[in-house]
């Protein structure tokens, strides 16, 4: 019986379960409770070199082993590393440049998730990275100060490379964020929190389930920057913690038990203003910045508390019923001053902004247990046709009772409405990846600048890793007006396998120069070199 096939008859039997049980109490998704000995590991801010107004950045996919739990070693994946990445960092306005070697034995990519760039440039299935070889995307960051974050989107591939280890920050600063009342030092007030989930089998390897469940691996062991049982030292009376779901599956609900933190950013950037929060709740993908008060020798731990996964079948099978603590932190017996959280606008906030009076296109999006709008993914086929400068409605719909998200890649897009009704303070920020809950439907509105290729697509999809790699998702072109591409089979693109075995997907050669320079808006570069 396929994966697919055993996935449906789970869910199937789960939610006959809990209708006959009128919900079914504890779980079967418990979290290990350990001891908070560790010092959370800070991943270091990459270096870079600028030489003829390039900023450019060197990552390197590699093996190694990882202390995920204190005394064993586990095999695992990293850049630059043995576990997850460097953090990068830019600001607005700058020319970025990124060298990804990959000294893996298996095809990569690496996807700039939350980034504005041109396609050629996303690092999706169509730019696969080989064994041996460097890829080089350029582009200028031209979006507000943001928790970005980058990691493989090979197809088929990237729930199996983002659980080994394969994940990193990019954080993005602008005006606005330099003269911002918020802690600004990274690694001392301004802390990085990667949080993820893993089940190690008796020898210490990670294991992915394939066992039918929903939404994927649920694992016992949760890992915060790589590290079981993590503790930050705080020096000062406020700390922001950046936080980002990077597991596969598993949704968290993030607070403290004994404070409320102000809510001051969501994936794509500063709110209008900081939103006094018990917790916020991030499904795989979403990033969230929280600012905690602290008093001088205290000690208070970050938890995940059981997340409202919204009318799921089951929650006591799909993690909604595990509460469990993921960061202490010990503040110490003197802290240093903090200002309350506040900022201003940027110079570029009426220029960003989005009007949905200017909307001209709605689109609907329902996704189903593997499909959106009834298809898989198809290398092969354009599903969607956007043209440049366009602002877009697009309704989205999870239509079973089980978890799915939705990415976007390219843009920023704004949450007008769940079921009609404005959505809660924590979605109300620039978003780029949202949990669906069942049966709801949200109204996404987003703007399509700078870039045309007619050829290469964006992608949209489930960002439940499992999800992604078993066909949950879609190709969108984003072309210059009268163009003439249209949605269906495309000639430029057929043929290439993006399949399960990591193949090679149509796209740009991965060792070969990038088309265009990163500056837009500018049509697709003849010669483009589909790699077979």
């Amino acid at each position: 019986m396929s994966r697919r096939t055993t996935t449906a008859a789970l869910a199937a039997v789960v939610a006959l379960l809990a209708a006959g049980c009128g919900g079914i109490p504890g779980s079967v998704t418990s979290v290990d409770e350990p001891e908070f000995a560790r010092e959370l590991p800070v991943p270091p801010l990459a270096e870079s070199t600028v030489a003829d107004g390039v900023r450019t950045f060197r990552l390197t996919a590699q093996e190694g082993s990882t202390e995920l739990l204190p005394g064993t070693r586990t095999p695992t994946w990293g850049y630059d590393g043995p576990y997850l990445g460097p953090t990068l960092r830019a600001e607005r306005g700058e020319k970025v440049a990124v060298e990804v070697t990959n000294h893996l034995d298996v095809t990569t990519s690496v996807h700039w998730h939350g980034m504005h760039l041109p396609a050629a440039m996303d690092g999706g299935p169509h730019q696969p990275v080989e064994p041996g070889a460097t890829w080089r995307p350029t582009w200028t960051i031209d979006q507000p100060a943001a928790t970005l974050w980058y990691h493989p989107h090979p197809h088929g591939e990237t729930e199996d490379q983002v659980y080994r280890g394969l994940a990193g920050l990019f954080l993005l600063d602008d005006d606005a964020s330099r003269a911002a009342d918020l802690p600004q030092e990274y690694g001392v007030d301004d802390i990085p929190v990667v949080v993820q989930d893993k089940v190690l089998d008796d020898d210490g390897r990670l294991v992915l389930k394939d066992d039918g469940g929903e939404p994927g691996t649920l694992g016992g062991t949760v890992v915060t920057n790589g590290v079981a049982g993590a503790y930050q030292r705080v020096t000062t009376e406020r700390i922001r913690l950046r936080l980002l779901n990077g597991s596969t599956a598993r949704t968290y609900s993030l607070g403290f038990a004994d404070r409320e933190t102000d809510l001051v950013a969501t994936d794509g950037g500063l709110l209008d203003a900081p939103v006094r929060l018990d917790h916020v709740r991030l499904a795989p993908g979403e990033r969230a910045e929280v600012v905690v008060a602290m008093h001088p020798g205290e000690t208070t731990r970050l938890r995940s508390f059981e997340a409202d996964l919204g009318g799921v079948a089951a929650p006591f099978a799909m993690g909604g019923n595990d509460a469990f603590d993921v960061l202490e932190l010990r503040a110490a017996d003197r802290l240093a001053p903090s200002p309350e959280p506040s900022w201003g606008p940027s110079r570029h906030t009426a220029a960003d902004a989005l009007h949905e009076e200017e909307a001209t296109v709605t689109r609907t999006f329902d996704l189903d247990e593997r499909t959106i709008n009834g298809r898989r993914m198809d290398a092969g086929r354009i599903d969607e046709v956007a043209t440049v400068g366009s602002t877009e409605v697009w309704e989205v719909r999870n239509t079973i009772p089980m978890p799915h998200s939705f990415h976007v890649h390219d843009v920023q897009f704004r949450v007008l409405t769940v079921d009609g009704e404005a959505p809660p303070p924590e979605l109300a920020g620039p978003k780029d990846t949202v949990y669906l809950e069942p049966r709801r439907t949200y109204r996404l509105l987003m703007r399509f600048d700078d870039y045309t290729d007619d050829v290469l697509p964006y992608m949209y999809h489930c960002h439940m890793l499992l999800h992604e790699d078993e066909g949950m998702m879609g190709q969108l072109l984003v072309v210059e007006p009268g163009s003439g591409a249209q949605p269906g089979p495309s000639e430029a693109l057929s043929g290439h396998d993006v399949g399960h075995d990591g193949g090679h997907a149509a796209g740009h050669d991965a060792s070969g120069p990038v088309v265009g320079d990163g500056y837009g808006p500018r049509q697709a570069a003849g010669g483009h070199d589909h790699a077979g």
